[in-house]
């Protein structure tokens, strides 16, 4: 007998060795993913016009855009343009940031405006999947299980409303806090434990529909 998922936050925190970390052991809390360190004399310098330290910045968060934003777009090729797009509003918009919070924060809000401007000019497309395509890779039992789980959670993440999409991937996958992941998303701290609380009854409703 298949019994559904039981997806929560714990289990969202998983993926996150989809962006390079390691698996999760049993007990672990939420963490802040680390980031390169971008100390306050280098913003200074960034702000003021110096080339390099505005180079050093974009070199410190430019996987943090592309993982970003391919979550979000599932396309390489979009999720390459709306990175170099978010460098360059970043850069555009840099003399703007007051420091009221992370610049790591500060910049996903730039790419999450890329990116809602990037669905909406494809809102009538669709993109193609290749949910088994890791499958065929070899390896034990337990890996290629796991692959599907994985290849599984990712297409039902994709078919959620774009802000739950945004709300979940920006709080478990990304690890901000609820504080920064509104701050991302423009709205308040309730609207995202509300938006993110309907996230997960979706989820385990639509993996549960696919287990029955």
């Amino acid at each position: 007998m298949a019994y559904p998922l039981r997806i929560c936050p714990a289990d969202l925190l998983g993926l996150c060795m989809l962006w390079g970390g390691s698996s999760p052991q049993a007990g672990d809390t939420m963490r802040p993913a680390p980031t390169a360190d971008m100390d306050s004399g280098v913003i200074a310098r960034a702000r003021g016009g110096r080339a390099d330290a505005q180079a050093a910045l974009v070199g410190a968060l430019q996987d943090v855009w592309y993982r970003y934003t391919l979550s979000l777009l599932r396309d390489p090729e979009q999720a390459r343009d709306a990175t170099q797009e978010t460098a360059l509003r970043f850069l555009r918009s840099l003399r703007r940031f007051n420091g009221g919070s992370s610049l790591k924060t500060w910049s996903l809000g730039i790419a999450t405006n890329v990116c809602r401007e990037r669905r909406r000019q494809r809102q009538h497309q669709t993109l193609p999947t290749e949910p088994g395509k890791a499958d065929t890779l070899p390896g034990p039992s337990q890996q290629v299980e796991l692959r599907e789980q994985r290849d599984r959670l990712l297409l039902v993440l994709g078919d959620l409303p774009d802000r739950q999409h945004e709300a979940v991937v920006l709080r478990y996958l990304e690890q901000l806090s609820v504080r920064d992941t509104a701050a991302v998303m423009g709205c308040a701290e309730g609207t995202v434990k509300a938006t993110l609380s309907q996230a997960l009854r979706s989820l385990r409703q639509r993996l549960g529909a696919d287990h029955g």
